[in-house]
């Protein structure tokens, strides 16, 4: 595989034996380095990423092409969107009235 920028990959054992085992990591590409190296590796640019996926650290890696493993991160389709609740003519939807009571009182507040 040919890595761009945006990319979000597995970086394991196959790319390097340096992320064998639980030093595996999680990669989103920000540069793929125009420096020369061996056939068949590529400097990376990027954040390896926790388990919800947000930038923890700022790496360069050194690995192998063919041991890099995409990771295709799911969009949330437009069937399982919540919709927004319907809009009433004074400008409340109706989950916003409902939480909205009065309470009345018969004494005098002081």
């Amino acid at each position: 595989m040919i890595p761009k920028p945006g990319d979000v990959l597995h970086v394991g054992n196959d790319a390097s034996v340096q992320f064998g085992g639980d030093r595996s990591l999680t990669f989103r590409v920000i540069k793929v380095c125009d420096r020369p190296t061996y056939e068949g590796w590529v400097w990376l640019s990027g954040y390896s990423l926790d388990r919800a996926g947000i930038a923890v650290d700022r790496r360069e890696i050194f690995v192998q092409r063919a041991g890099l493993r995409l990771i295709v991160l799911v969009a949330l389709t437009a069937s399982r969107r919540i919709p927004p609740a319907p809009q009433t003519p004074a400008g409340l939807s109706s989950a916003s009235r409902k939480t909205h009571t009065t309470v009345s009182t018969s004494r005098r507040l002081r």
